[in-house]
């Protein structure tokens, strides 16, 4: 005859029950078991910060080499071992995730420019390295449609900091000579990388740009 001892068990957490065979305590032939309840710990929820880091890492290896027109979230959830759904956890969708590529693009500038000695030449050819270094990213920072804020109150800080790195090297009362900058070298930049422009000019280009940024305006000239 087989005796099993009714236990309650209440657990806030899954539990696995285990039979373990007793040992007999008399000669007859009655066999007992006990039952023994193992808490199994819930499995930790995933770091949704760490998630989102891996997937813009995944978005920038492969845009870079191929283009945005390569990056599908079907794609790169393959990459990464993932299933879509999963991805979207951390993502809405394409777009979002190429918000989440333009703020890293725009914290590398603001370091490169940075490095770079504080003068107006140096800061310029900082900034057209690192687009011609990394014109996927560039891209999403300052050409393909964006919903990032710009030139307001709600704009992220990494495109503040790139920001005034240039204005830093374009002193002036009201940052218009940095507005005027910015613009400029983002149009070289992106002509330059498109092939649009002579290639062997880029060195000419670089420096009228320069002295036209640099020479004093009418009103500084007074």
């Amino acid at each position: 005859m087989v005796m099993m001892p009714t236990q309650t068990m209440t657990a806030m957490t899954s539990a696995v029950v285990i039979l373990r065979k007793a040992p007999p305590r008399h000669r007859a032939s009655v066999v007992t078991y006990r039952c023994q309840a193992v808490v199994v710990p819930p499995r930790p929820a995933p770091d949704l910060g760490v998630r989102r880091d891996q997937v813009t890492a995944a978005a920038r290896d492969l845009a870079e080499p191929e283009g945005w027109a390569a990056l599908t979230m079907r794609r790169l959830a393959g990459g990464l071992g993932v299933t879509q759904p999963v991805l979207c956890t951390a993502f809405t969708g394409r777009q979002a995730l190429i918000d989440a590529v333009a703020p890293g693009g725009f914290t590398d500038l603001a370091d490169a420019l940075r490095a770079a000695e504080a003068s107006p030449s140096a800061r310029m050819r900082a900034h057209l390295g690192l687009a011609a270094a990394h014109p996927r990213v560039y891209e999403a920072m300052l050409s393909m449609p964006s919903g990032l804020s710009f030139a307001d109150q709600d704009t992220p800080a990494p495109l503040r900091h790139a920001f005034a790195s240039i204005r830093d090297a374009f002193p002036d009362p009201d940052g218009t000579r940095a507005e005027v900058a910015w613009p400029l070298l983002h149009g070289l930049a992106t002509l330059q990388a498109s092939g649009r422009l002579a290639p062997g000019q880029a060195r000419a280009r670089l420096d009228l740009a320069h002295r036209m940024l640099t020479q004093p305006t009418q009103e500084e000239n007074r």
